[in-house]
């Protein structure tokens, strides 16, 4: 029953992510979650956002953004991106996750998402049958509350490293 909620891999930040080596293994997209994922939560994209955006899509792999936030609030992060999105997409509903992969024009199998939150984010992706990559969310230092749930996911995360042994990396872009 957890395993719905443990993710193929988790790094620190997108930043730790080989794109190169994802290409490599045979993805070809990736579904990002926006909000402390990418930003911290409301926040506009930064340069270096965008700038990683574009070298991600110079590797030959597509983006979409996978949001349950609205269409403004993601055009709006997007401004400097050229990334497809989904908006109000309704994580952990496979509903968005499938749209995504057809925006795409990929197979689910050549695609991979990536996200902070494991109810959300990664429970999707499983029931979708998508790879999923968790990174820690982004919080402001003077940010001390962060909710019941990642109380949670703590205990999931716990659990999964049990179960896997301590290993968490799927292939070698983790």
């Amino acid at each position: 029953m957890l395993r719905n909620f443990y993710p193929s891999c988790r790094v620190k930040n997108v930043f730790q992510i080989d794109y190169e080596e994802l290409y490599e293994n045979g993805y070809r997209g990736i579904l990002f979650d926006i909000d402390n994922t990418l930003v911290h939560h409301g926040d506009d994209s930064t340069e270096v956002i965008d700038n990683l955006f574009q070298r991600i899509h110079q590797t030959g792999l597509k983006t979409v953004m996978l949001s349950n936030n609205s269409e403004d609030r993601i055009k709006r992060f997007i401004r400097n991106i050229d990334t497809l999105y989904v908006a109000d997409a309704g994580k952990p509903n496979i509903s968005g996750y499938l749209k995504a992969v057809e925006l795409l024009h990929l197979q689910k199998s050549e695609c991979i998402c990536v996200g902070d939150q494991i109810f959300t984010d990664i429970y999707g992706a499983n029931k979708c049958g998508i790879d999923s990559i968790l990174v820690d969310f982004i919080r402001l230092p003077e940010e001390k509350w962060f909710g019941k749930r990642r109380i949670l996911e703590k205990i999931i995360l716990k659990c999964c490293d049990i179960q896997r042994g301590g290993k968490m990396g799927l292939k070698n872009f983790c």
